[in-house]
């Protein structure tokens, strides 16, 4: 059996013939685009934000964050400190280590120059304590290559059973769609254009394409991913989608008391499940599932499917340009923002926010504060037309979210459609 040393040795030469068989070596890191990585200047470790080695895409498929570490974005070592790139990943997780997580770590790009030494590996691994651990669901590691397998073995006896379980190896970007809203994705250039030449080796033809195929027209029942005028012109001129309104009911009945609510997964295939009877137009009953989180999952998911976010691709501009508001006068600026969408958009949104307000009166006991919820929910209300949210974009996104639930009233009560609907 090979020593560690060994092992360390052997990882440390695979690196180095890697980078010779890869003809796309560059001198510095990728920089991902910049409509997508923007920290300012006064962020507590813009030092390290600046370079965009870390981002937080929203959630995946079923209500999970998504946070994605890329190689290829790292810098040469003598120009990064290591000790405060642990420290900006441990504070980045630590506003999102409370709920249900995903990893996904683009390896291509790791280099010799810019490579963190094992040592910080095994120091990060055992700063990385249970908290951490607990709630990190899947670790997909994309474009695996020897050096990742060499490494794997040289932590092996760190590492438990029941986290070695997380990992996923991905060796094309296309097997991602299976498990997260890929186009959510910060992906590095560099990243896409690999992925490509790996495509384009397979099998010594072209690449296969990595696009969904053509989508199926609708059911005349359908109910996730379709607008909200479909669901309204299919369901009886219906205002508040019966996703929306039937997990809502059942939430406020029986999960607005519980512990972490809308934090916490559900098994996937059990919401697969549940999607499918949605819009096939068959009847949906919670309690069969024994599982609060099932209905918070659905509707999660309800929010994150629909083709043009609740609150309209329009808004997206108004609530990044929340910060520049002085604090006391962003209350009504968001009172603003939400009284100018369309009546529909308005009722939904409102019946919706009036739910979430009523989740934070209970946080005593849920420990969902607004804040708490707006982490949640703000990434599923609102997002751009093109492109990702960036880890920066999400303080004001998160600011806006919060402030329409700890200030529902005044936010939503100056505005009373005559055919609202409430809780």
């Amino acid at each position: 059996m090979s020593s560690t040393s060994d092992l360390e040795q052997l990882a440390e030469i695979e690196l180095q013939r890697e980078e010779e068989e890869d003809e796309e070596v560059t001198d510095g890191p990728s920089v991902p685009p910049s409509s997508t990585f923007s920290p300012v200047p006064s962020h507590p470790y813009y030092d390290v934000a600046r370079h965009g080695i870390i981002q937080v895409c929203g959630d995946d498929n079923y209500g999970r964050k998504l946070i994605v570490f890329s190689s290829c974005c790292l810098p040469p070592s003598h120009e990064l400190n290591h000790r405060r790139l642990l420290e900006y990943l441990k504070f980045t997780l630590d506003q999102y280590v409370e709920m249900d997580y995903i990893l996904v770590y683009f390896h291509h790009g790791l280099r010799s120059s810019n490579k963190p030494s094992l040592k910080w590996l095994r120091e990060a691994y055992g700063e990385f304590d249970r908290k951490y651990k607990k709630n990190l669901k899947t670790l997909y590691v994309v474009h695996p290559t020897n050096f990742i397998r060499i490494v794997w073995n040289i932590f092996k006896p760190l590492i438990s059973h029941k986290f070695g379980k997380k990992l996923t190896y991905v060796n094309y970007l296309a097997e991602l769609r299976e498990h997260l809203n890929y186009e959510q994705l910060i992906i590095p250039p560099d990243v896409l254009r690999h992925d490509e030449k790996l495509r384009a080796a397979q099998k010594g033809g072209p690449p296969p394409s990595a696009r969904t195929p053509p989508p199926r027209p609708p059911l005349p029942t359908q109910q996730f991913g379709v607008s909200l005028q479909y669901i309204r012109e299919k369901n009886r001129e219906a205002l508040i989608p019966p996703v929306l309104s039937q997990t809502v009911n059942y939430l406020k009945e029986k999960g607005l008391r519980t512990e972490g609510i809308f934090r916490r997964s559900a098994r996937v295939q059990l919401i697969k499940d549940v999607q499918k009877l949605y819009n096939l137009g068959k009847p949906v009953n919670f309690d069969e599932y024994g599982d609060v989180h099932v209905p918070a999952v659905i509707l999660k998911t309800f929010l994150r499917e629909l083709p043009e976010p609740l609150l309209t691709f329009r808004v997206y501009s108004q609530v990044q340009e929340l910060l520049a508001v002085e604090s006391s006068l962003r209350v009504s600026r968001c009172k603003q923002i939400v009284e100018s969408l369309p009546e529909h958009n308005f009722i939904v949104t409102k019946f919706l926010l009036c739910f979430l307000h009523m989740v934070s009166q209970e946080s005593i006991m849920n420990k969902m504060s607004p804040s708490n919820l707006a982490c949640v929910f703000g990434v599923n209300l609102v997002w751009p037309r093109h492109g990702s949210i960036s880890l920066s974009a999400l303080t004001p996104i998160n600011i806006f979210t919060e402030i329409l639930i700890e200030h529902f009233h005044t936010v939503f009560g100056s505005r009373c459609p005559p055919t609202q609907v409430t809780p």
